[in-house]
Formats: C-alpha cells, sequence, structure tokens
C-alpha cells in the first residue's frame, strides 16, 4: 500500500505561503528601515510565527507596532481552539462528547456544531461532522489505511444522523442520539481559527496580517503598500505548479481537493474527501475547490462541501449563495471555471471558465 503522507503537503503550503508573502514584501522581507527614517515603522514592521497546532504547520505574518503582542496573543487561541476542538485530544470537549455519547460543552463549541448543522442543512448533507467514524474506517485519522467493506460502510452510514446531535445552550451539553455516532468540526475549524486570529489582530490594532493555517489563507486588510495580497492557487495536478493566483483584501482563500490526502491500493487512488451519501471517497468530477470569502468559517466548510457536490451542483448553490463567497473549481480534465466574482482577482496564463449568475 502507497501512501501520501500528509506531513509533506503541510509543509509545501507553508513554503508557498513564505514565498508568496517573500513575494508580496520584496526580496522576503520589509524594508523597516525605510519605514524608520519616515518615521512610519509601526506600518511596516513584520513579525511572524511558525507553529504546530491542528496536526499542521501554520505561519502568521503580521505588520505594526503591536505585531509582536497580536501573534503572541494568537498562537494562545489557536493552541485553545485546538485543545478545546481536537478529536484526538482524549480531554477536549469534542472527544468526550464522542467518548460517552453526550457531554458538556462551552457556548463557543456548541455554537460551532450548530452552525455545522445549518451548513449540512444548506448544502443538502454535503457537509456532514458526523461523517467521523468513516473517516476512522478508512484509516484516514490514524494513517493506517485501509479500504472498509460495504457492509461496515452501510452500518456505519446508519449511524451518520446530523439530526440527532442534540445541542441544550442553557444547560450547555452536546447529547449525540445515537449509539456509534461521532462528530468532528475539522470540516470548519481552520477556518474558523483563522477568524478569530483576524479578531485578535484587529484588536491590538494590527492594519495589515497574513495567515497561513495548514495551506488555508486569510489577510487582514491590505499589504502595508497599499495593494492586494498574492496567494498562489495550486495546481491539484502537479504541486509543484500553480493554476493561478489571487489577489485578497479582508478575505479567506481555502483549496480542498482529492490530491492533497490519499492513498493507494491496487493502483487506484483513495481520497479523505468522503461522500457522505456513500461511505466513499467523493467522486463527482473535481479534483479541487478553492472557496473565497470574508467569512473563513464558512470559506472552509464550503470548499469540502462544493467538493463533494460537483461543478453542476457547485454552480447553483454558488447562484444562490453569490453574496457570501466565490469559487475556483478545478475539474478533473484540468478545465479551471472561476464564478464571477473572482474574474478581475484570479490571474493565470491558462484558458479560464467564468460562471456568471
Amino acid at each position: 500500500m502507497d501512501m501520501k503522507k500528509d506531513t509533506k503537503r503541510i509543509v509545501a503550503a507553508v513554503l508557498v505561503i513564505n514565498l508568496m508573502v517573500a513575494m508580496m514584501t520584496g526580496c522576503g522581507k520589509t524594508d523597516s528601515s525605510a519605514g524608520a527614517k519616515g518615521g512610519n515603522d509601526s506600518l511596516t514592521q513584520e513579525e511572524t510565527r511558525d507553529l504546530f497546532a491542528m496536526d499542521t504547520y501554520m505561519t502568521l505574518k503580521a505588520y505594526g507596532k503591536h505585531a509582536n503582542e497580536a501573534l503572541d496573543a494568537s498562537v494562545k487561541e489557536i493552541e485553545r481552539i485546538d485543545e478545546m476542538l481536537s478529536t484526538g485530544k482524549a480531554t477536549s470537549e469534542i472527544a468526550k462528547i464522542n467518548k460517552d455519547g453526550s457531554g458538556n460543552a462551552s457556548k463557543e463549541t456548541i455554537d460551532l456544531i450548530i452552525r455545522s448543522i445549518k451548513l449540512y442543512k444548506d448544502t443538502d448533507g454535503a457537509f456532514n461532522i458526523s461523517v467521523y467514524p468513516i473517516m476512522k474506517a478508512w484509516g484516514f485519522t490514524t494513517e493506517k489505511y485501509r479500504i472498509p467493506g460495504k457492509n461496515e460502510l452501510q452500518k456505519l452510514l446508519a449511524n451518520m444522523d446530523v439530526n440527532k446531535i442534540i445541542c441544550n445552550i442553557n444547560a450547555g451539553k452536546v447529547t449525540l442520539e445515537k449509539k456509534g455516532m461521532e462528530i468532528d468540526l475539522g470540516g470548519i475549524a481552520k477556518g474558523y481559527t483563522s477568524d478569530r486570529v483576524m479578531d485578535i489582530m484587529k484588536k491590538y490594532g494590527v492594519k495589515h496580517a497574513v495567515v497561513s493555517l495548514g495551506g488555508n489563507v486569510q489577510t487582514l486588510n491590505s499589504k502595508p503598500d497599499g495593494s492586494a495580497w498574492k496567494i498562489a492557487v495550486e495546481d491539484p495536478k502537479d504541486k509543484s505548479k500553480y493554476i493561478g493566483a489571487l489577489s485578497l483584501r479582508d478575505q479567506a482563500a481555502i483549496t480542498s481537493g482529492g490530491y492533497e490526502r490519499y492513498f493507494k491500493k491496487n493502483g487506484k487512488k483513495y481520497h479523505h474527501i468522503i461522500d457522505p451519501e456513500t461511505g466513499y471517497p467523493a467522486r463527482k468530477g473535481l479534483s479541487s475547490v478553492t472557496i473565497v470569502s470574508a467569512d473563513g468559517t464558512l470559506a472552509d466548510g464550503l470548499s469540502t462541501s462544493l467538493f463533494i457536490m460537483g461543478k453542476d451542483k457547485a454552480e447553483i448553490y454558488w447562484k444562490e449563495h453569490s453574496q457570501e463567497f466565490d469559487a475556483i473549481l478545478v475539474e478533473d480534465d484540468g478545465t479551471i471555471w472561476v464564478t464571477e466574482g473572482l474574474k478581475d482577482s484570479f490571474s493565470s496564463d491558462r484558458s479560464i471558465k467564468v460562471i456568471y449568475k
């Protein structure tokens, strides 16, 4: 069995964001000396943090007088959220709920579960936080990969019922009413975290920042010179290449694709994005989906959801929610579709088709 290690993808993501920020700021460093001469180094001074959390490598960059304090607070916030939501930490709220079938939960966790349930309904089931037992069955949570039998998957699918997740806000409790149910907020956790990091940046007076949480990129305002951040979008067929670059201001850009995490057996590839209808890796003709939105939590959830939907349903969904996000859809044959809102902010040397409302 040939396994693709997620660590390599994550390291590549960190290198991508570092490379792009180097390109954005010029020679990899901000000219703080020039700012000092002009008495405006509070705007141009760059500070950086690298860390490992949520099973991924992260890079945070902020500019300004209070950038260091903001980054320190952001790292603590990331670690706090990881401790609260991680399925792999026995002490987390989610792990305790999964273990016992019910458990106490903070308002923050309950709010995220409620939002996940809403997204489940909005996407006609494509976003499903109760898919976790099936992820475990395939070995994507442990890297002990295997192909589950059809009977095994049918039993697991029978336990997947988001409507059986009961949230009692007043009591601060979450109950999973079906035996064998487990939930995982990993589909929106990093997007939510990047939103929280941006809130912290604003609290400390930071005006310009960019973060990459395992490749999930979110920006605050523009670059210090007033121009847009340039973020590369990977080629799902060759991750050493890019299909183009996005110009972002105050937005998140989050990509999901079957090329990110997978294993091969008998010459066939099995990726980690599970279709909740079948219990098998989603195969709807898309190789990657990039969502651009001011709402990082939404972008995270929709990148997976639209990948599972496939191009036609994803296009319909965007037309119904075009005020909330835009998308780049890459089909298995390499065709690139860009929704109308990105036609002027996504640049590529490849042929692009635009989806209009």
